[in-house]
């Protein structure tokens, strides 16, 4: 399994320290929550600030938009420096259209399910999309505690993905530790999205490759 350190959790006035940090713990890509105090009530970051990150790694950026309308900033997003591109299926913008100027802009494209949306929902879009992340928390806020009760939507959307016969891995995000890392591997996931779990692990390169393991 993957891991996709989310630098919310980060200091952001050391920035490039911080990406070196998870360059250095052996992570595949970096997860990026971007807030708009709208869609989630908390504000985060947008595109200057990727852009001011993006020459400090070349790592995978991994954007997370919890975002009432991201169709708007995807141009901005895509020339700040996002690899992926990861709208709500909750959101006011029309999913199909989204993905398809994510698409249009070069950028992988992904959707993500908040606890409350089944996995069912997700089923039509599988064959636009390379990702789709189970968040495991309600979006807006880290730190929050894991919910276990969201494996059986992992497992589906697993069992669907591969009856597709399609490529879409399988992201979650929300109270990842090692143990829990377990957990979401178990139902099937492929990347696993950590993040005070590792920045105040004691040897983030251990607990990486403890990931990567399962």
């Amino acid at each position: 399994m993957k891991v996709s350190p989310s630098i919310l959790t980060c200091d952001f006035a050391h920035g490039a320290d911080e990406l070196h940090y998870v360059e250095n713990s052996g992570a595949d890509m970096v997860h990026l929550d971007v807030m708009d105090g709208v869609f989630v009530p908390n504000l985060s970051f947008g595109p200057p600030v990727i852009a001011a990150l993006r020459p400090h790694t070349g790592l995978f950026f991994d954007v997370h938009l919890m975002m009432e309308h991201p169709r708007r900033l995807l141009p901005a997003f895509a020339k700040a420096g996002a690899d992926l591109l990861n709208i709500h299926l909750e959101c006011a913008d029309p999913i199909e259209d989204t993905l398809a100027d994510i698409r249009s802009l070069g950028k992988q494209a992904a959707i993500t399910l908040k606890p409350g949306t089944p996995a069912e929902a997700a089923f039509s879009y599988l064959p636009l999309v390379d990702m789709v992340l189970v968040m495991t928390v309600e979006p807006g806020f880290g730190g929050q505690s894991f919910m276990a009760d969201m494996m059986p939507k992992v497992a589906a959307l697993r069992a669907e993905i591969d009856r597709q016969g399609l490529p879409v891995t399988i992201q979650v995000d929300g109270g990842i530790n090692a143990a829990t890392a377990a957990t979401v591997a178990a139902a099937g996931a492929d990347i696993a999205v950590m993040g005070s779990a590792l920045f105040n692990a004691e040897n983030p390169r251990a607990l990486v490759d403890l990931v990567h393991g399962m």
